[in-house]
Formats: C-alpha cells, sequence, structure tokens
C-alpha cells in the first residue's frame, strides 16, 4: 500500500495549490471558510491518506472535489484516489466546477445531507437554556 503519510513534496504541492484555486473553489472557499456553514470546520487543499483533495472536513470525515473538464480525462484516476479515500475512512462527494458554479446549493444541500443532524455544541456554562425559545429560560411551569 502506498505511503499514507505527509511528506514535504506534498505539503509544498499543498501549499501551492492553495494559492492557485480556480474560481469554484474561491467561491466554495468563501462559504464555508472560517465555520460560516453549519459551524463545520473545512480545510482547502488537504492531504489526507496521502493525496491532497480540494476540501476537508475532518469533522465529517468529508472529502469535496470541485472538477475541472481535465477531470474528464482522468475519470480511472480519479476513481482510485475515492477508493484510497474511502478505503481511509472518508466520503468524497465530487463535483463539476460548472455545476457548482450555476447552482452551488448542489454542493451546499449534499453536505447538509451528510451532516445529518447535529446537536448544538454544549453551552459554556453546563446549562441546556441556550437550547430554549426566548421567553421560556427562567419561567417556571
Amino acid at each position: 500500500m502506498p505511503d499514507m503519510h505527509q511528506s514535504p513534496d506534498r505539503t509544498r504541492r499543498a501549499r501551492r495549490l492553495r494559492s492557485e484555486m480556480t474560481s469554484a473553489e474561491s467561491i466554495f472557499w468563501a462559504m464555508v471558510r472560517g465555520r460560516q456553514f453549519q459551524d463545520l470546520k473545512f480545510r482547502r487543499q488537504a492531504p489526507v491518506a496521502g493525496l491532497i483533495v480540494d476540501f476537508l472536513c475532518p469533522e465529517l470525515r468529508l472529502v469535496i472535489e470541485l472538477d475541472g473538464g481535465i477531470h474528464d480525462l482522468r475519470e480511472a484516476e480519479d476513481a482510485a484516489r475515492d477508493g484510497r479515500l474511502r478505503l481511509a475512512g472518508y466520503t468524497v462527494l465530487r463535483f463539476r466546477n460548472n455545476a457548482f458554479t450555476t447552482n452551488p446549493n448542489i454542493v451546499l444541500d449534499a453536505i447538509r445531507q451528510h451532516a445529518g443532524p447535529r446537536q448544538h455544541p454544549p453551552h459554556p456554562s453546563g446549562s441546556a437554556a441556550h437550547l430554549l425559545p426566548q421567553g421560556e429560560k427562567g419561567e417556571k411551569a
């Protein structure tokens, strides 16, 4: 099995790819960076299982790939990459750049569906009062 660890060369390549994102990748990154989408943490051009993926949500073990036309010529290679990522425990969602830029909700809805219902993080006070609708926090029944 190929090396699953990150090498200095892969790290340099990931850094270069971060500075050379496609327009679709830039748009997606603007939508999800800084936990803007569903409070999920995404990384761009992230090393995973010895590969560099377009976007990674470690919490969901989810990889998002936004593909341009060149991928029409790389279907077998992409299938092998997807298989390797699945073996490492990741789900891969692959979309065409033009499908995403025409309708970004295609990708966002797929992420929501994959995430399923999520629990709210615990309130720092240890209380669940932050989950109650306004006006019910201090009321007694």
